[in-house]
């Protein structure tokens, strides 16, 4: 008889629970165990998690795949995954879908001039404001991986004018791209509304600073939902105070949750959202996983390997 496949999941438990079922009832040769009632672990040939054990090495010695439960592996130290080990991010379809009807939320929010009518609102002011055509505001996307390529996809219907930028070039049919440190500047200098969805690396960190605000249209608007170390705070918010930008929706911050009395829970300008742009749901996501882990088994390549030296 062939022995289980040892898996342990280390997450949201609720979350957890669910993916427990759905293998259990698709994947009965799969030992679904949740941290940290793991039981014994020297059996244990892959793991699910936001974020692993510290001593990773010494807990899971048989460890053959670290799975990340996000799109994203920022939240891991790779520098303490043991290098023979493959770190896979999720590649799930409704992650995109759901990241990309989070950016057009956020940029009709903007457009549409929603956060100053919200604060007419609250000081009872009946004013209007005239309407910009879509056609006249540009969008641009930092980040053209598979999520920043589904959100300009989202956005193209209603006319926006769009732009990307990304590390290296691309070519993306109605987007007027540009790439690497060269091209930042044009792109940043026609962008009306700016939406961060670059990986997190040691080169993107801080990149939505007061020098990348400064570089924007006066009036423009910024979306921020990559990861919180992409954005300093106090930049952005100098930036509205002094009504160069316009408004901000933020999905990410540098700690999380953001501290009682950090300025974005009560800037008027600022529509902050507690890290729920995309979100991991077990019905797709446990089959995701288990496809990678049959690929494993059959000796394939896994979908969404990481490569170490990017960083994603």
């Amino acid at each position: 008889m062939t022995a289980p496949i040892s898996v342990v999941y280390k997450s949201d438990p609720v979350r957890g629970r669910e993916w427990a079922a759905l293998l259990a009832q698709h994947a009965p040769d799969v030992d679904f165990r949740m941290w940290p009632d793991v039981g014994d672990t020297a059996d244990v040939r892959y793991l699910v998690a936001w974020q692993p054990p510290a001593d990773l090495a010494t807990t899971f010695p048989k460890l053959e795949v670290l799975f990340s439960v996000a799109a994203g592996v920022d939240q891991l130290d790779l520098t303490s995954v043991p290098a023979h080990l493959p770190v896979v991010r999720m590649v799930d379809p409704n992650l995109i879908a759901s990241m990309a009807e989070y950016v057009v939320m956020s940029v009709l929010m903007l457009h549409r001039d929603l956060l100053a009518y919200l604060e007419f609102q609250r000081a009872g002011k009946w004013n209007e404001m005239r309407v910009v055509p879509a056609a006249r505001r540009r969008v641009g996307i930092m980040g053209l991986g598979s999520l920043g390529q589904a959100a300009l996809e989202r956005l193209k219907p209603f006319g926006f004018p769009l732009s990307g930028w990304s590390r290296t070039a691309k070519t993306i049919e109605g987007v007027e791209c540009h790439a690497g440190a060269e091209g930042l500047a044009t792109f940043l200098a026609t962008t009306d509304i700016l939406v961060c969805l670059v990986p997190l690396t040691p080169e993107t960190r801080g990149i939505l600073d007061a020098r990348t605000f400064a570089a924007l249209p006066a009036g423009a608007g910024i979306v921020n939902v990559g990861r919180g170390g992409h954005l300093a705070d106090a930049d952005l918010v100098a930036a509205l105070d002094s009504g160069h930008l316009s408004g901000a929706v933020v999905d990410v911050v540098s700690t999380e949750p953001a501290p009682a009395g950090h300025p974005f829970w009560s800037h008027p300008k600022i529509v902050m959202t507690p890290h729920v742009a995309s979100m991991t749901q077990p019905q797709t996501a446990a089959f995701v996983f288990l496809e990678n882990l049959r690929r494993h088994q059959r000796g394939e390549a896994l979908l969404g390997t990481v490569d170490r030296a990017r960083g994603y």
